[in-house]
C-alpha cells in the first residue's frame, strides 16, 4: 500500500479513527493527512544520512550547500563519487558523514543498491539492500520507505518523536522503550505510517 492512493488513505484514516480513540481526537486536531513524498530517492538518502544527529536547519543547509557544489540536484550522484572525503569536509561535512557518503555513492554505481527498482521490492527488501551501505541503518530505511517509498505500514519503533508522542498522547508516565510498543504497532496495523505521521504532527498543535 501507499500513500500515493488516496482511497487507500482514506481507508487508513478511517481504519485508525475507528480502533483508537486517542489516534481519532488527534486525527481531528490535526486534520487531513499530507505526506509529500521525495521522489529523488538519491537525494533522500543523501539527506537522511546528513541529517543524523543535527537540527533539520543545520542538515537542510549543508544539503544545499553539497547540491550547489555539485552542479545541481541532478549531479548529485557525480558531484559525492568525484569529490575525496577530505574535499567533502570542506563542505561542512563530518568526516563520518562524507565517508557514508562516499559509500552510498559506491553501492549505487556499482548496482549494489539499485535505486530504479526500490519500488519492486518489499519493506524487508528495501531494508536488508539500504542497511547494506555504512550510516544508513533500519531507521534510516524506514523514513526511506515512508517519505520517499509511501509505504503506509512502517511502524519505526526506534524514532524518539514517535516515542514521545505515544508518551505524550497516552498519557505513560516515563518515554516507553522500542520493546514496549507492540501494542501499538498490531493497534495501527496496516497504517502505521499514518499514525507515525500523525504522531510526528502532535508537536504542532498548540
Amino acid at each position: 500500500m501507499r500513500s500515493s492512493d488516496p482511497l487507500t488513505v482514506e481507508r487508513g484514516v478511517a481504519h485508525l479513527v475507528s480502533r483508537d480513540a486517542v489516534m481519532a481526537s488527534l486525527i481531528q486536531q490535526v486534520g487531513g493527512f499530507t505526506l509529500s513524498l521525495e521522489k529523488d530517492y538519491f537525494k533522500a538518502l543523501v539527506r537522511a544520512i546528513l541529517a543524523q544527529q543535527i537540527s533539520t536547519s543545520a542538515a537542510r543547509s549543508i544539503t544545499n550547500r553539497l547540491i550547489e557544489a555539485s552542479g545541481g540536484e541532478t549531479n548529485l550522484l557525480n558531484g559525492i563519487n568525484s569529490r575525496s572525503v577530505e574535499e567533502l569536509r570542506l563542505l561542512g561535512i563530518s568526516r563520518p558523514k562524507a565517508a557514508y557518503l562516499k559509500d552510498l555513492a559506491t553501492h549505487v554505481l556499482s548496482g549494489v543498491v539499485q535505486l530504479d527498482r526500490m519500488e519492486e521490492l518489499s519493506n524487508e527488501e528495501v531494508i536488508e539492500e539500504l542497511t547494506s551501505v555504512k550510516g544508513i541503518g533500519k531507521w534510516t530505511a524506514q523514513m526511506f520507505l515512508i517519505f520517499s517509498l509511501g509505504r503506509l505500514d512502517i511502524f519505526p519503533a526506534d524514532d524518539l518523536g514517535v516515542r514521545a508522542a505515544i508518551k505524550n498522547l497516552y498519557k505513560k508516565r516515563s518515554l516507553p522503550k522500542p520493546k514496549q510498543l507492540q501494542k501499538f504497532e498490531k493497534l495501527w496495523h496496516p497504517y502505521s505510517s499514518i499514525a507515525s505521521w500523525y504522531c510526528w504532527r502532535s508537536f504542532d498543535l498548540k
